[in-house]
């Protein structure tokens, strides 16, 4: 009886086909500071990358959130790092969100870190790299920053010199036919009504976790459906 199961289950094998199982799908998020999240008053499930992971858990989805966001970075220090990144997680969506930091004019300085061509030449190297390498991108322009904030090193509000690279980031999703999330827009809007972006924010700069509520609520209709797609048509045969 044993040898005529096995003899079954071959049999059955052989005229159903290879069993076809569908992998669990990356979603990387690629940024700075506002992307890593983690700092004093805000845990890392309390950050967009945080709830969007608790969220695809609550509804069962096969979703890994790899949150590659690091402190201080520019577009020019991702270049440098978005090859291992691409060769150590495969991601097959990625969001991408600077400027933040390109844009920022420093104390002595006169100038932005990058100029807005360099920021539009190195974003879009992130595009092509990751592209080419077979991840979808989702291009994400930086949060306003809130009223009050700390002014920059020529004593501009930093939202006058980051205007400009959101700008480009809006150019570039246009250009290259990419879904964008404008949280700079959103931000504005919410300014616009009466709200106090400062209560979204542990210094002004950087979202708290009522202000990562409201990256991620803004995040997840943009992406739901894009790993919705890639999830009915990326059956692995094994």
């Amino acid at each position: 009886m044993v040898h005529l199961g096995v003899s079954l289950l071959l049999l059955s094998t052989i005229l159903m086909g290879p069993v076809e199982e569908t992998p669990r799908l990356r979603l990387l998020f690629l940024g700075d500071s506002i992307t890593k999240g983690v700092r004093p008053g805000v845990l890392a499930e309390e950050t967009f990358g945080g709830l969007i992971q608790t969220e695809f858990a609550r509804q069962k989805w096969e979703v890994s959130v790899v949150n590659s966001g690091v402190g201080g970075e520019r577009t020019d220090q991702a270049l440098k790092r978005v090859d291992q990144i691409i060769a150590e997680h495969h991601p097959d969506l990625v969001t991408i969100m600077y400027g933040t930091n390109d844009s920022y004019v420093d104390q002595g300085k006169s100038t932005s870190r990058l100029n807005l061509d360099q920021y539009r030449a190195n974003l879009s190297k992130l595009i092509d790299r990751l592209k080419n390498q077979g991840a979808e991108v989702v291009l994400m322009t930086s949060p306003r920053w809130a009223e009050g904030s700390r002014p920059n090193g020529l004593g501009e509000n930093p939202n006058l010199r980051l205007e400009p690279y959101v700008e480009v980031v809006r150019e570039l999703a246009h250009e290259r036919g990419l879904p964008i999330v404008d949280h700079y827009a959103a931000w504005t809007k919410a300014k616009a009504e009466g709200i106090s972006l400062m209560d979204w924010t542990t210094d002004g700069c950087h979202p708290n976790p009522k202000g990562h509520r409201v990256l991620a609520d803004l995040i997840l209709p943009k992406v739901e459906p894009m790993l919705t797609s890639m999830k009915k048509g990326k059956s692995r045969v094994h």
